[in-house]
C-alpha cells in the first residue's frame, strides 16, 4: 500500500505546471512551490482523490505570487 500521508494531489493553476502529486511535509493548510519565477500557492480542501499513488487529499490553488526583479 502507498504511503499517502505524505503526498497531496494539485488541482487548478498553470496548466503547464508539471506533477500533480506532490510530497507534503509536514502536511498542513498550505503550499508553496516554486514556478517561473514565482510561486504557487494551494491551500488545503476537505477532499481527497482517488490516484495511482492511494487516496490523496487534494490542494487547490488559490494564488500566485511573483518574485522581485
Amino acid at each position: 500500500m502507498a504511503d499517502t500521508a505524505a503526498k497531496a494531489v494539485l488541482e487548478g493553476g498553470p496548466e503547464e505546471f508539471p506533477g500533480r502529486i506532490v510530497p507534503i511535509d509536514p502536511p498542513g493548510t498550505e503550499l508553496k512551490i516554486p514556478f517561473r519565477n514565482g510561486y504557487e500557492h494551494f491551500r488545503a480542501t476537505s477532499r481527497h482523490q482517488k490516484t495511482s499513488e492511494g487516496t490523496l487529499p487534494v490542494y487547490e490553488w488559490w494564488e500566485r505570487t511573483e518574485l522581485p526583479g
